[in-house]
């Protein structure tokens, strides 16, 4: 009976394609026109639209996962998904590619989307206006992104994108939000800048944006023109180092990431990967084997970026006690591993990168949600401690001497022995989770990823000062994640000063619960995960499948003309 369902679905994906490449844009565009006409009074019908529309993409996301997993059939299943949205073909219309990268992306979007649209809906999506359509936006210039074929829709998407962020990163109001926003806004218009910059002058040089065409004719050019491609490369990158929050340019991410509400920090921590993820796909298509003296072009500036982000994310999320802060700063040490680790420049890497890339963006996500019922159940609600603004802490007497009774309640009773609450419970074990998680302790997928990684690094030999520049800061970011966070969790569940018990909706449970659980499923399936991996860096490796499906996509032929009758 399974194999009859799943070889129906097959029919169904077969049918469906390629037109099931645009579904993910379409449906959160859609969505977001429909919410906008709904008005601010609609509320709970902006909610229950946001999560079904969160559920249709994901779904539509997971289908073009399995269908770019399929045996290969010809122009069938297991093939690159193209689709002509004017029906123009490449490279002077517009062109929308799913292979394995790009709807890997999509599906995690997919996933993270889910939950945050799921969380909002408990409080944050009434703490300011339209939330919900602002969210649905950022998702279609996320999946645009991630799903398009050239260069110049890459920067519509961005900017589509990046709208929508501005005001969720303003949702809630309040100077800290405001200050981090302005910031915010100043990097990404800078960043966007050199985006149009860079673009331009790969035009000026190839006569072409798009991915495809542009890799072909790379390999083509003349000694004199290869300059001026690798100068456009290099601003192009200066912008998507800024996205991805590469060190020395983002000391704007933490701030902004920590003043978010957190349903809208956790999607921020997918901006970060659309960085990355446009850095890896245009570094491997554009600089790929095939490329001439042009091969490999800026590997040696990557490694040293993404060791040098990897190094400061480290410091910083030692050095803070705030969760947010701590959670900021997790998106830092997961950016420095994937670019130093797309700089090794080996396949092998490359796949334990990616896996890497779903664990701690999943890891990242759930922590940013659980940092908000922490705190809220820890302060009453504020997003500051108070005790963090006076510089004491709450289980320390002024002089620093530990108070006697740290370990009774209220009537005086010992502790040990009591049950504990199931409400504290969650929030705890919740918390260990995200610790093993982000600092990749086993048995969870975070080891799995950081062990692939390393094990790529040297199956093949390699001794090289960057890999094991790149095995010591992994082992050491590791051990400083997991020590800033078992102090940070210490402090707020071992030293409690007050009997209350957290209250925590079933809205709130469930997103955090789904993206703990889709971790654990990670670790339970990284055979199949990274056999995918392995197969993406495969192919990203030898991008000439991406190349001919898109160069090969042919236009859909306009219908037969009627014949003319007789005239009268």
């Amino acid at each position: 009976m399974t194999g009859q369902l799943l070889q129906l679905l097959d029919r169904l994906l077969e049918f469906s394609m390629p037109h099931l490449v645009a579904v993910p844009i379409l449906v959160p565009l859609l969505t977001a026109a429909l919410m906008l006409l709904l008005g601010e009074s609609r509320r709970r019908t902006k909610s229950a639209l946001s999560v079904v529309s969160g559920l249709v993409g994901l779904l539509a996301a997971l289908a073009l996962l399995r269908w770019v997993n399929a045996p290969e059939t010809g122009d069938g299943p297991g093939s690159v998904g193209v689709y002509l949205p004017g029906n123009w073909q490449a490279p002077f219309g517009i062109v929308l590619v799913a292979d394995r990268l790009s709807t890997m992306m999509v599906a995690l979007t997919g996933v993270v989307a889910f939950a945050a649209s799921i969380y909002s809906t408990s409080r944050w999506d009434r703490a300011g206006v339209h939330f919900h359509p602002l969210l649905q936006l950022q998702l279609m210039g996320l999946n645009g992104a991630f799903l398009t074929g050239d260069l110049f829709n890459l920067f519509v998407f961005f900017e589509v994108m990046l709208a929508a962020s501005y005001g969720l990163l303003l949702h809630g109001s309040g100077r800290l939000r405001v200050q981090a926003g302005l910031h915010y806004i100043a990097i990404n218009l800078a960043a966007s800048s050199l985006f149009l910059i860079g673009a331009a002058l790969l035009y000026g040089a190839t006569g072409t944006l798009n991915m495809a065409d542009l890799g072909m004719r790379i390999a083509q050019l003349a000694p004199a023109d290869r300059g001026l491609v690798h100068a456009a490369a290099a601003i192009l990158a200066t912008a998507f180092f800024a996205k991805a929050g590469a060190w020395p340019l983002n000391f704007w991410l933490v701030p902004a990431y920590s003043a978010a509400v957190s349903p809208v920090g956790a999607v921020f921590a997918l901006l970060t990967k659309l960085g990355i993820y446009t850095l890896l796909r245009l570094w491997t298509l554009l600089f790929a084997p095939d490329a001439g003296s042009s091969a490999a072009f800026g590997q040696s500036a990557l490694i040293a970026i993404g060791l040098a982000t990897l190094f400061a994310g480290a410091i910083g999320i030692v050095g803070t006690q705030r969760l947010s802060n701590l959670a900021g700063f997790s998106v830092l040490v997961s950016a420095g591993t994937l670019l130093a680790a797309i700089g090794l420049g080996e396949p092998a890497v490359w796949a334990g990168a990616l896996y890497y890339l779903l664990s701690s963006t999943l890891a990242v996500s759930a922590f940013f949600l659980l940092t908000d019922m922490i705190e809220r159940w820890r302060n009453a609600g504020m997003s500051v401690a108070p005790h963090e603004r006076a510089g004491n802490a709450p289980f320390l007497a002024e002089d620093l001497r530990v108070l006697d009774d740290v370990n009774l309640d209220d009537e005086a009773q010992a502790l040990y022995g009591r049950a504990i609450p199931a409400g504290v419970a969650f929030l705890g074990l919740s918390f260990i989770g995200c610790t093993l998680l982000l600092a990749g302790l086993p048995p969870l997928s975070g080891f799995v990823g950081k062990f692939a990684m390393l094990s790529g690094a040297f199956s093949t030999g390699g001794t090289s000062v960057p890999a094991w520049i790149f095995l010591a800061l992994l082992v050491v970011s590791g051990l400083l994640a997991l020590i800033a966070l078992s102090r940070t969790g210490m402090r707020h569940f071992w030293t409690q000063p007050h009997p209350t018990m957290p209250a925590l909706p079933a809205l709130e449970v469930l997103p955090v619960a789904g993206l703990l659980a889709a971790s654990v499923a990670l670790t339970i399936w990284a055979g199949p995960v990274m056999r995918h991996a392995i197969t993406t860096a495969e192919g990203l490796r030898t991008p000439t499948a991406y190349r001919n499906a898109v160069m090969g996509a042919r236009q859909v032929p306009n219908p037969a003309a009627p014949a003319e009758g007789p005239a009268p």
